[in-house]
């Protein structure tokens, strides 16, 4: 799997190596679990010490993503209705299409957790509640 526009990044540090791995030339990298950045610092009002903490955990994604020609932004997660309303006719309309590697029955929750623990994934594993 290659030449990907946006990848939406929510594993460890391996799985962000491959996240940027697959991106098209000018694609763009989104995180939701780090590493944070400068300007979420500035976004949160954090204290001014965090800015450059933070440019220190962040330097060599930036590093990576530049020498790949692709963008890096850490996502901050917060509840909210109108963007997951958004987010949701946005997969509707097919703007958004999720890679789903597998889907499991409930019952085979362990399974799921397995497969996506042995790096096999290449996409979503999704466990199915009904």
């Amino acid at each position: 799997m290659r030449d990907y526009d946006v990848v939406l990044h929510s594993q460890d540090a391996k799985a962000l190596e491959k996240s940027l791995n697959v991106l098209r030339s000018g694609g763009r990298l989104v995180s939701i679990t780090g590493p944070a950045t400068p300007a979420f610092a500035t976004e949160v009002k954090a204290p001014w010490f965090l800015k450059p903490l933070f440019w220190a955990i962040s330097r060599g994604t930036y590093k990576k993503a530049r020498q790949r020609n692709v963008s890096f932004d850490f996502l901050f997660m917060s509840a909210n209705r109108a963007q997951l309303q958004q987010i949701g006719a946005l997969i509707d309309a097919s703007h958004i299409r999720p890679v789903i590697d597998r889907v499991y029955p409930f019952a085979e929750t362990n399974a799921a957790i397995a497969h996506v623990e042995s790096g096999r994934a290449k996409g979503k594993v999704v466990i199915k509640m009904s």
